[in-house]
């Protein structure tokens, strides 16, 4: 039998906080009766997100083909999505049980390709666009092809996603911090970049590219062009290529504010040496197809024998799922002026999106309003990484502790935060650091995704919450 210490090491050391301790202590009280606002994790259609009827319809008919040559059964689909099933079924004659091409399927490539040019203006190769099982499975991807020694590193930022730190940790590369600005949205600081290059180098890293996200998970920030075209040269500065990790995309919320993508800002730069790769997914934006796991990788300045190899790894798992394929080439192409889906397909769209920037301002503004809490009203994504203050007990004096020491004692304290507050209120959140945090900081990270009902009662209930436990604290 498999003992705890023959496990791989690496996957001892890996840390995923949105599925953690707290989550799963969240379901045992569930289980006991205990109603639970899960805000740990982006998973909209679990938080009563309804799915767009265009995406079902299409893709129920896929599933079960025999719909459509039943005259009773197919009146009951608008005529636009019979089209469009019985056009995907053309261009993918062996059906949604088969394998398909290792890259995907050809037609859904080009899609994507016509979606960016939309989108950015700018022309797309479809031969540079691999399907993925969500754009995590793309991520990683990337990173088994760049990753090449055992002091390789790539730049994350901090706060992050954890699948960025989780996979360097699984793959026994370096994790290179940069910390984001607070105090400015959020956005990426040239110095602290050039900082954080440095001290890797020193350390002896071989710093091998940068990851950014935006718009920002778990900060809920959009970056400006003017951010972005600065991480661009100094990835062309110090020959690093870059991971943009674009998942959010239509889900951009602040008043004056426009997603801009990587590829775009690189095309108006004339920068054709740094190797970009772009992810988007479906389990995002207004789609919330989580479970289907579909989503692209598109890769810019990379010479073919490097992308063969990349075309090679993907051939390893044979293919991306065939109906998270489906649902990619949905969202890359929905319904358009004319035909019958589109109104319902854009009063849908423009509800969720609605909804989720109404929530955004309740959140936000609800916890500026908190004593000793603060956080950027999110300008984007589905998150907001919340700064609260909490005293420190009597005799403890946090600057006197080593780097290693103070980490751990501020872990301790914002997830016995984050546990007492799931226990008290059944809220679920997860703690800062679990994304990182910058030294002397404490920070949560929650969802706006639940019913606008549980966003305003999680408000109330965290005003009552932290003014007790602040309370108790200072009594201890």
């Amino acid at each position: 039998m498999v003992k705890l210490s023959d496990v791989n090491s690496r996957l001892l050391k890996a840390h995923y906080a949105v599925r953690g301790r707290i989550v799963i202590r969240a379901q045992e009280l569930e289980e006991q009766g205990k109603k639970i606002i899960y805000c740990n994790i982006g998973n909209p259609q679990a938080l009563r997100q309804r799915p767009l009827t265009f995406v079902r319809q299409v893709l129920a008919l896929l599933e079960y083909p025999a719909l459509m040559d039943d005259p009773a059964a197919s009146g009951a689909f608008p005529a636009d999505a019979v089209r469009r099933a019985r056009l995907i079924l053309e261009k993918n004659p062996n059906g949604m049980g088969a394998y398909t091409q290792s890259a995907g399927i050809p037609f859904i490539r080009k899609a994507v390709a016509e979606f960016i040019r939309r989108r950015d203006g700018i022309e797309a190769d479809p031969n540079r666009i691999l399907l993925t099982d969500g754009a995590s499975k793309g991520v990683q991807a990337a990173l088994t092809l760049l990753l090449n020694g055992e002091n390789d590193g790539v730049m994350i930022p901090v706060p992050q996603y954890p699948l960025y730190s989780a996979t360097l940790e699984l793959y026994g590369a370096r994790q290179v911090d940069y910390f984001l600005d607070e105090k400015n949205r959020w956005e990426l600081n040239e110095a602290e970049l050039e900082r954080s290059l440095s001290e890797a180098k020193r350390n002896g890293v071989n710093t091998v590219a940068i990851a950014v996200i935006n718009p920002g998970n778990p900060t809920g920030a959009v970056l400006s062009k003017k951010n972005i075209g600065m991480i661009i040269r100094f990835a062309k500065k110090h020959g690093i290529s870059i991971l943009a990790d674009e998942v959010y995309q239509e889900n951009v919320y602040g008043e004056g504010l426009e997603f801009h993508s990587f590829a775009k800002v690189m095309h108006e730069l004339g920068e054709k040496e740094v190797t970009l790769f772009s992810f988007h997914s479906v389990s995002k934006g207004f789609l919330g197809e989580c479970g289907h796991r579909g989503g692209y990788m598109e890769v810019r300045n990379m010479p073919d024998d490097v992308y063969a190899e990349l075309v090679k790894l993907q051939s390893i798992g044979l293919c991306s799922n065939t109906d998270g394929q489906v649902v990619t080439y949905l969202m890359v192409e929905p319904p358009r002026p004319g035909d019958e889906s589109c109104a319902l397909y854009e009063a849908e769209k423009g509800a969720i999106l609605g909804d989720l920037k109404e929530k955004a301002g309740i959140l936000g503004k609800g916890l500026n309003e908190i004593e000793g809490m603060k956080v950027n009203i999110p300008e984007g994504a589905m998150y907001a990484f919340v700064k609260f203050d909490l005293p420190h007990p009597k005799g403890t004096d946090p600057a006197a502790m080593g780097p290693e020491e103070r980490r751990k004692y501020e872990a301790a304290r914002d997830n016995k935060y984050c546990l007492r507050l799931l226990e008290h209120t059944g809220i679920c959140v997860v703690p800062g650091s679990g994304f990182g945090q910058e030294p002397g900081t404490l920070h949560f990270r929650t969802t706006f995704l639940p019913p606008k009902e549980d966003i305003t009662a999680l408000v109330d209930k965290m005003k009552k919450f932290h003014a007790s436990y602040v309370e108790k604290l200072r009594e201890s």
